[in-house]
């Protein structure tokens, strides 16, 4: 099984800097440090996503290569501050995704981007971007069971990499390529802030398509409005945050960041909150960044940000962030490394 692009990207660039001057200092252990909880248990939980009742998070383990078996989805019971492992049924039904999946995925499982919304029809569907064994969008209803479990309904699988996924409500999605313009395994000149890939959208009656204009540099996070008119999606490499009108075709807004957003989601209020690594390379006195982090909210309408939180002194508290939620009064923090969430006050 291939690693992902993403993947690539830092396994490439980072040993660069081992023995070459500073090195990123041990994170904190595992606890409270000030405003932040470090709360330890999982591995790589690259995305969130907030189950219907408030209560816990989906939480996809994010490791490729033989140290991925079976980890799957974890849930995280916010109120004990625990992980399990989620329980799978197979049910397959033809109405999810493409009906030529080649059936369920198992443990070769290796999730990477989620996304959580609910059906026409009532049932709640979790798209989960796989590297495992192939590459495609997995398709699980969530169900309410002792206490939440997912059955496995279908898949779409594509000859390119995703990144991350946008469930709407017809059973369609949005997804990016983040290096769909490259060969396989491709990653050099990355940072080279040219476009490497683009944003696609699957329908049951069309199959996937590339949407047009999307094309930017690394197309990483997403998200969509419930109309599926307005996409926002993040270009990763040059610190920005594109929104487009499906509807009429066009890119109608975009604002710069001082970070690398990787994930976005949406608080109550249905603002933005973008998260991302200050850097990928040596960007820090020699050293990658990527313990170093910001989070943004971003105002969709008016596509304007302000730093939500900045880990600037703060300690080294994750490294490789990739994504920030809001639950109620705080922000639970997850990351394409490591073996923790973090949780902090949400300011605003």
């Amino acid at each position: 099984m291939k690693l992902a692009i993403f993947t690539l990207a830092f396994v490439a660039l980072l040993p660069a800097q081992q023995g070459k001057g500073p090195q990123a200092p041990p994170l904190l252990p595992c606890g409270v440090h000030g405003d932040a909880d470090a709360i330890c248990g999982t591995r790589s939980p690259e995305d969130l996503e907030l189950t219907p009742d408030g209560k816990f998070l989906l939480v996809p383990q994010f490791v490729n290569g033989a140290g991925g078996a079976g980890l799957g989805m974890q849930l995280f019971d916010i109120s004990a501050k625990t992980f399990s492992k989620m329980t799978v049924e197979n049910a397959p039904d033809k109405s999810w995704g493409d009906p030529m999946c080649p059936g369920p995925i198992g443990d070769a499982l290796r999730p990477h981007g989620i996304s959580l919304a609910q059906r026409k029809g009532g049932a709640w569907e979790l798209y989960v971007v796989n590297h495992g064994g192939r590459q495609s969008i997995e398709m699980f209803e969530l169900k309410r069971a002792a206490p939440w479990s997912l059955v496995w309904r279908g898949c779409v699988v594509t000859p390119k990499e995703f990144n991350d996924v946008a469930a709407l409500p017809d059973g369609s999605f949005i997804a990016t390529h983040p290096t769909s313009m490259r060969e396989q395994g491709d990653t050099s000149d990355l940072f080279a802030a040219k476009a490497t890939g683009w944003v696609s959208r699957w329908t049951a009656s069309k199959g996937e398509e590339e949407i047009l204009g999307t094309r930017i540099g690394y197309p990483n996070g997403i998200l969509a409005t419930k109309d599926g008119r307005y996409i926002y999606v993040n270009a990763w490499i040059q610190k920005e945050v594109h929104k487009y009108d499906l509807k009429t075709g066009k890119e109608v807004g975009m604002v710069k960041l001082d970070f690398m957003p990787d994930n976005v989601t949406w608080t109550d209020k249905h603002q933005i909150l973008a998260a991302g690594v200050k850097g990928a390379r040596g960007d820090c006195a020699g050293a990658p960044c990527i313990q170093g982090f910001g989070i943004a909210l971003i105002d969709p309408a008016k596509m304007t940000a302000k730093t939500e939180y900045d880990s600037q002194g703060k300690g080294p508290l994750i490294g490789g962030v990739s994504v920030a939620l809001q639950v109620g009064p705080s922000i639970y923090i997850g990351a394409f490394q490591g073996d923790r969430i973090v949780k902090i006050p949400f300011k605003n």
